[in-house]
């Protein structure tokens, strides 16, 4: 949800071209499979509308209408578009003659639709849950991200967001 953000220069799209999807995956950490560049621009095609339903969701979970305003038959198409985005996946038994047997998820062959499957996965872990109770939109000026509360006097989505609208309340004390 929070590859649109707004600062001062205007609106951004972290996915709006493949290199942007290439910099955006590698900031979020190593925690998807690895995917060949020639799978970015399949990716980023395949994470957009998944985006878009999740926004719609986000939005109907905090009120927030800054990107979109979503009613009833939007929200339903979204919740279509994260269950279709979910690749099945059973567990299964592995033996190496050096480990003990172990459980591992069948991966599908696809990777880009591997990585989509993942953070519809994590949607549906959000959504489903009641943890969506806890989504919330920064208070930051000029931000607007989506982040969990996951501590009672959390409001912002970093520690950077806090620090300037805790300089930005200083600066108007002071200069009044």
């Amino acid at each position: 949800m929070n590859t649109i953000w707004a600062d001062r220069a205007g609106p951004h799209d972290a996915l709006s071209t493949p290199s942007g999807t290439a910099e955006w995956l590698e900031a979020i950490g190593s925690r998807l499979p690895e995917l060949a560049p020639e799978d970015l621009d399949d990716l980023r095609r395949r994470l957009l509308p998944l985006r878009d339903a999740l926004l719609q969701l986000a939005a109907k979970a905090t009120d927030d209408t800054r990107w979109v305003t979503p009613d009833a038959s939007s929200v339903r198409r979204a919740v279509d578009e994260v269950n279709a985005a979910v690749i099945p996946r059973a567990p299964q038994l592995a033996w190496a003659a050096d480990h003990p047997v172990t459980e591992h998820l069948r991966a599908p062959s696809d990777p880009a639709a591997a990585v989509v499957s993942h953070f519809a996965e994590d949607a549906v872990a959000l959504f489903g849950t009641g943890e969506s109770s806890r989504l919330r939109v920064c208070d930051g000026p000029d931000c607007g991200l989506y982040f969990v509360k996951n501590h009672p006097r959390r409001e912002w989505c970093s520690p950077a967001c806090g620090n300037r609208v805790r300089a930005a309340r200083h600066y108007r004390r002071h200069r009044a």
